[in-house]
């Protein structure tokens, strides 16, 4: 069970086919009202800044919702377009389906970026987001100029074909009894010494909160899908701000041929945008502006 957590707990909260069947862009509503998004009949709850011409798409992770990213939201919207995202089956967003699959989620970034009409967007995609985005970024490639992973895509090396009865241990107790048995593993796996006792009080009231059938079937089904492959074949380089609490195996980024820019942040668990604000920021500055460098070089 030690042995397997980590790998599901932070590349897999890190975070089939594709039809959307969306409506079309929409822009606006009246003044100071934001459209109603919904993708199947599932509607997708969202902030946005609404002005700028390059747009950072924020998605949360495993369990939390928009509300983790209001530091960057207020942050960097006076310098871009932001929209954070609550996943369907999170925060107030619909629950009203079935499958919480990567590619199910990926078509719900689809449909924000479509029925808002985003242009130039850097998807910046936390834990068990970090599939989630390259899934997305798969299916938008003209409208995606860049992805940022946030402590994820640690473990790239990791087979998700290969059985593991830990995880069927682990999933069939968390079914039995999820409090008692999730809780105590996110309490050890997911956050530093150095972690805020706000933020993991936060956090874990969440994830105890959260409705038991959906997190535990969306982190399972997220066990079986091949993000790091996926990542290989878009052949987009992807920015990880990742906490240094874990390490990164690089080597394993670079034998599956991920282009990546490994951004270290110190000091902090699995939340390094909550944990260190200001840091994170710095670091996703970088990377936005790195982006911005390499797509205009002829």
């Amino acid at each position: 069970m030690k042995h397997y957590l980590p790998v599901t707990l932070l590349t897999i909260l890190s975070v089939i086919q594709f039809s959307c069947h969306q409506t079309g862009p929409q822009k606006e509503g009246a003044a100071g009202e934001l459209v109603k998004i919904s993708n199947h009949g599932v509607d997708i709850s969202y902030d946005d800044s609404k002005k700028g011409d390059t747009t950072l798409l924020f998605v949360h992770g495993w369990c939390i919702n928009k509300g983790y990213w209001k530091d960057q939201f207020d942050f960097f919207q006076p310098k871009y377009r932001v929209v954070a995202v609550d996943l369907p089956g999170f925060g107030t967003s619909g629950k009203n389906r079935e499958k919480w699959t990567v590619e199910a989620y990926g078509e719900d970034l689809s449909a924000v970026m479509q029925q808002l009409d985003l242009k130039n967007v850097i998807l910046v995609g936390h834990s068990m987001s970090g599939n989630i985005i390259v899934e997305a970024a798969l299916h938008n490639k003209d409208r995606v100029i860049g992805l940022v992973g946030v402590d994820n895509f640690k473990n790239a090396g990791w087979d998700p074909t290969q059985p593991d009865t830990a995880a069927a241990n682990f999933y069939k107790g968390a079914r039995q009894n999820y409090k008692a048995v999730v809780l105590p593993n996110v309490s050890q796996f997911l956050f530093s010494p150095t972690t805020d006792t706000l933020v993991k009080a936060r956090v874990l009231n969440d994830i105890a909160n959260a409705d038991t059938v959906i997190s535990i079937d969306c982190l399972e089904r997220g066990d079986s899908y091949p993000g790091s492959d996926k990542l290989a074949a878009l052949r987009k380089t992807i920015y990880l701000i990742n906490s240094d609490y874990t390490p990164t195996d690089t080597a394993a980024l670079t034998k599956k041929g991920i282009t990546y820019v490994l951004l270290p942040i110190h000091g902090t668990g699995h939340y390094p945008m909550n944990e260190n604000p200001s840091g994170f920021n710095t670091l996703l500055t970088a990377a936005i502006g790195e982006i911005g460098a390499t797509r205009n070089k002829p």
